[in-house]
């Protein structure tokens, strides 16, 4: 490890020393010793197109000669207008004012501090919100409270507040129960909204797929129901799109797949194409207009210095064009064409697809979760065979590029049943 550098999400003392890498093209990343490997979970989600990618990189470079940054506040300029419209004309309807920010937490909590303010400005005192087992919304302490109880948020737990929490019906490939487990929570739900009609501003939920919590899916049908029972009781919709927005799900957005209109909507990683740090956050009308007013204590005092940020917004505008080319809607095909050859190995079960995202447990003795030890021997394994993964815990998952071709994908697959073997060995 650098001597000057802390890494995220690493426990410091047994860490192994990080992978240098050199430069990426495509879905490869090109290694300090000159080995390449393929990126197949998208550098944590957020490279959609592969790496370096030139009409992005060329976007990126215009935009700097022209304007690197302005203050957002009383200014405004054309590419932060211009992915506004392509944002709101691929999103859901009622979705059509664009808030911009930095980051997904922070997207996560510009919509939970717009939502309990709406109802504030409207005359109501709405402080809990309705969550669900298993979610990660960031790591601000807003996003931490909304999210799963875990090791991740445990040293903080006396300085997050209370929220209340449903439990996830998470389904796989031959699950017998799933309409089962959807009601329960439905009915759940509509109970906590009859008994306390006033007490909640807002369901937040990720919609069809927790990424952090281990890959969870669930259906669409359950989204449909959800969104009825939000629509029946009034209560606003929130769904947090960072990691499922901009194709991930098989459709550019995870609410468009489930058609649902959620009153707002959290975006971030995808949205440069992994190129440039930028978040949204857009909501409906009714909500905006809440806040159209003199009166100062109804004003979103909400911002960040690089809020609408020039280049990224370039960088936005750039990858909305190449998801016009639509390549993330064949690799829900290619997934379960590949997926076939893993259905009988002994150590995998719970076998998942949706969209650009393909997911599978990992059997052992340990406890299951974040901190079971598979994840780490596959991790320091993976680029002997010329693929990078980093498991959940005992969850392996794949969320390449959408420029990745049938064979590499293929390659990727074919060494999954190669790390359990060396894992099984040793």
């Amino acid at each position: 490890m650098h001597k000057n550098l802390w890494h995220p999400f690493t426990i410091i003392k047994d860490a192994p020393t990080p992978l240098k890498v050199q430069s990426g093209k495509g879905v490869w990343l090109t290694l300090e010793d000159g080995k390449e490997v393929i990126d197949s979970i998208s550098s944590w989600w957020v490279n959609l197109h592969g790496h370096a990618h030139s009409h992005i990189s060329d976007a990126i470079y215009e935009q700097s000669q022209k304007l690197e940054h302005v203050i957002f506040s009383g200014f405004t300029h054309d590419p932060a207008e211009q992915l506004a419209e392509k944002l709101v004309e691929k999103l859901p309807g009622r979705l059509n004012r664009v808030f911009y920010s930095d980051n997904g937490s922070t997207a996560v909590e510009v919509g939970m501090k717009m939502a309990y303010q709406y109802w504030r400005n409207n005359g109501e005192e709405r402080k809990t919100f309705i969550c669900f087992e298993g979610a990660y919304h960031g790591d601000t302490f807003g996003a931490m409270s909304a999210g799963e109880r875990s090791v991740f948020t445990d040293v903080f737990k006396d300085l997050l507040f209370d929220v209340e929490v449903l439990p996830y019906p998470e389904t796989w490939e031959g699950d017998t129960e799933v309409a089962e487990k959807e009601d329960a929570v439905i009915e759940q739900l509509e109970m906590l909204l009859d008994e306390h009609p006033d007490k909640y501003a807002g369901i937040l939920m990720e919609p069809l797929v927790q990424g952090a919590g281990g890959m969870r899916m669930c259906s669409e049908n359950f989204l449909q129901k959800l969104h009825w029972v939000n629509r029946q009781f009034g209560v606003l919709l929130i769904l947090d799109e960072v990691m499922t927005g901009f194709g991930r799900t098989g459709d550019y957005f995870a609410c468009r797949r489930a058609q649902v209109e959620p009153d707002i909507i959290c975006l971030s990683k995808g949205i440069t194409g992994g190129f440039m740090p930028l978040a949204a956050t857009v909501c409906s009308d009714q909500i905006f207009e809440s806040f159209n007013s003199s009166d100062p204590m109804k004003t979103f005092w909400h911002g960040h210095s690089y809020t609408g940020n020039p280049i990224g917004c370039a960088a936005g505008l750039a990858s909305m064009d190449l998801l016009e080319e639509e390549e993330f809607k064949k690799m829900e095909a290619l997934h379960i064409k590949e997926m076939e050859g893993l259905k009988s190995h002994p150590q995998l079960e719970k076998f998942r697809i949706k969209g650009t995202i393909a997911a599978m447990d990992i059997k052992n003795e340990e406890e299951t979760g974040y901190l079971n030890s598979v994840a780490g021997h596959i991790k320091k394994r993976c680029v002997n065979y010329d693929v990078l993964l980093r498991p959940l815990g005992n969850v392996l998952y794949l969320m390449p590029p959408y420029c990745i071709t049938e064979e590499e994908l293929s390659t990727v697959y074919k060494t999954i049943p190669k790390l359990l073997e060396e894992g099984a060995s040793d």
